[in-house]
């Protein structure tokens, strides 16, 4: 696993001599603008989602907290706590034959210093286990928390829309 604090990206991107903004937002007592913590959780949420298209789990849940609150699509109403949030994947990802599809739209990062969330919709296609062909969207807010400089989900929601009778 291959996954860098927060800090050591901003110290490689400053020897890499890349430039820095003209502007600055706001800076947080670490040194870092919250255009940088928006692009470190740019990536992760990147990275959540090649693990899910790869059916990685060992790297998918590696980017969740222990202590996760999840609100998801599958049964029960909520899932607490990272291995049980596991299990729901694995049920998900087996539903699928071959390779799965997940693709983000309109995504938007709302940095802050040790909190953050995300918000997308997701395009998710593939073949499912009986053979026929699948794509839905779900929608998605991701919640971060920095614990000992790396971000991790704390709490997730996913849900899809549903007709109101």
């Amino acid at each position: 696993m291959n996954r860098i604090t927060e800090r050591e990206e901003h110290a490689a991107a400053e020897r890499a001599g890349e430039p820095s903004e003209n502007r600055i937002v706001r800076l947080s007592p670490h040194g870092v603008t919250e255009s940088s913590i928006a692009a470190v959780l740019r990536r992760r949420i990147d990275e959540l989602a090649q693990a899910i298209r790869d059916k990685d789990l060992d790297r998918l849940m590696s980017l969740y907290a222990r202590d996760v609150e999840v609100f998801d699509v599958r049964a029960s109403l909520n899932v607490t706590g990272a291995a049980a949030y596991r299990n729901n994947f694995e049920h998900w990802f087996d539903s699928f034959e071959g390779p799965l599809g997940f693709e983000l739209h309109n995504l938007r990062v709302v940095p802050g210093e040790n909190a953050a969330f995300c918000h997308y919709l997701a395009l998710v296609t593939g073949a499912l286990s009986a053979g026929h062909k699948t794509g839905y969207w779900v929608r998605g807010t991701t919640c971060f928390e920095r614990r000992d400089g790396d971000w991790l989900v704390t709490h997730e929601h996913i849900s899809m829309p549903a007709p109101m009778s």
